[in-house]
């Protein structure tokens, strides 16, 4: 993607705040669950800058020493009724990080099951609910502590929670298993499963009403709509590959939904009708992931998981307006108002340490296959984020770089056909000025089996 000399705001309402409608102001801070360089960007909105991030971890691969001891994978947020405290969910490390919103300074770390994924305060602000998507439970944490309470036996690998504005329940939907599970939440107790569409759902948001629950299945590109009250399946409707996240925004009097669709690099809008319209496809940067809506409806955030930046769309004209730089690869996307009571919020940030990644889109040569790389610069290497759609299902394949004849990565496809992860490898020749060699794009090329590199004879080559 291009080095964007945008600045944007990336305001994001809050989960539980609909009531607040007011723009934008100072005092509210915009955060971003940065994965790969473990920090936790601020933005202020209304200057449409980047304050700073966070540090909670240093940035991949450098975290691999056995005497690290900061945070993995900083990818959820979450935060307190009263916006005096954010909290930032790392799977890697299994952590719950508390940060002080007016200071910036972390006030402490939980450290909890394998892989939690997301986490919210319930709303009388008495305990933490973060999810332990590697396990089959919830853990229970007391913010003034920072111990694990107790813990929630659920669905195993429960995905994101989020409690209804009543008090009463609590929402929590799966990343392997079919089924939302609904808990009291004065019990602990699981009342009531519902079977929904795909296994995989990594999001779920309440309606401005609250007279429904929708949810993102990104598996198979799908959103399922569930009635709060009757706590049954509504609607299901499709949207696209890869559906990472979803948020409302009121325009004009209506309400709509806006998803972001990561494999085709948009965000689609809805209407919420009771067979819901697709009214407009935004093209956004690379892979869109998190999204969330300004609490006056004006705005939605978009993060770009592979294009380290924040895209900003204005609701009234449906385009997007401008763009904000962040952390690598942000999640997780929350807009806290009033979260610096006073002074100019600064305290305890660092510049951003990242550069500018490169998104390389695979095509096909054959067949329907697909697949982007985004290559972030390490120094002398970089990291290849390599993702491969529609494929042979249970089927190895090579990842080729050009000039270099062992594979830079290999991969297995699920049942679905997809596989990704992560190399590091040489993307890019380094050459001094008194060189001949004349520069030229790396190629990357994708062989099924053990074949070597024949761009003649790959399945997927990238397209630069």
């Amino acid at each position: 993607m291009k080095n964007s000399s945008l600045l944007c705001a990336l305001t994001v309402s809050v989960a539980l705040a609909h009531s607040a409608h007011a723009a934008p102001d100072g005092r509210d801070r915009v955060y971003t669950a940065d994965q790969n360089s473990n920090t936790v960007s601020v933005i202020n909105p209304v200057t449409n800058t980047l304050l700073g991030q966070i540090k909670l971890g240093n940035q991949r691969p450098d975290v691999l020493s056995p005497l690290y001891k900061g945070e993995i994978n900083v990818h959820g947020l979450g935060f307190s009724p009263d916006h005096k405290t954010l909290i930032a969910i790392a799977n890697g490390s299994n952590s719950v990080t508390f940060i002080d919103t007016a200071t910036n300074k972390v006030k402490g770390v939980t450290y909890i099951g394998r892989s939690p994924h997301e986490g919210f305060f319930t709303a009388d602000s008495k305990e933490v609910w973060a999810v332990v998507r590697g396990e089959n439970y919830i853990s229970v944490i007391d913010p003034i502590t920072y111990k694990e309470t107790r813990r929630i036996e659920t669905t195993a690998g429960p995905g994101m929670v989020l409690f209804h504005p009543n008090g009463k329940l609590a929402f929590v939907v799966s990343s392997f298993n079919p089924v939302v599970d609904i808990i009291d939440v004065k019990s602990h107790k699981i009342v009531k499963q519902i079977k929904v569409v795909s296994p995989f759902s990594p999001f779920l948001q309440f309606s401005p009403d609250f007279k429904e629950m929708w949810m993102t299945h990104k598996d198979v590109g799908k959103v399922t709509r569930i009635d709060t009250d009757k706590l049954e399946v509504k609607g299901v409707f499709d949207t696209g590959m890869i559906t990472n996240h979803l948020a409302f925004a009121k325009v004009g009097g209506s309400t709509y939904a806006y998803i972001t669709i990561g494999g085709e690099n948009a965000v689609k809008v809805y209407t919420t009708d009771d067979t819901p319209k697709l009214t407009a496809t935004i093209p956004t940067g690379a892979l869109p992931h998190g999204v969330w809506t300004s609490d006056d409806g004006s705005r939605v955030y978009v993060g770009l998981e592979n294009g380290d930046a924040v895209d900003v769309i204005d609701t009234a004209s449906n385009k997007v307006i401008a763009r904000v730089p962040v952390g690598q690869a942000p999640q997780a996307l929350v807009y806290v108002s009033k979260a610096v009571p006073e002074g100019d919020g600064m305290a305890n940030l660092t510049p951003r340490g990242n550069s500018e990644p490169i998104n390389i889109a695979l095509k096909a040569v054959a067949g329907d296959a697909k697949g982007f790389v985004v290559s972030r610069n390490l120094g002398v290497v970089d990291a290849l984020e390599v993702s491969l759609f529609k494929l042979k299902p249970q089927t190895v394949y090579n990842v080729y770089v050009t000039g270099q004849k062992a594979a830079v990565a290999s991969f297995k496809t699920n049942p679905m056909g997809g596989a990704n992860g992560t190399a590091i490898g040489p993307l890019r020749d380094i050459t001094t000025t008194l060189s001949d060699k004349q520069p030229t794009p790396s190629k990357i090329v994708v062989m099924e089996g053990d074949a070597p590199a024949d761009a003649t004879k790959a399945v997927l080559v990238s397209a630069m």
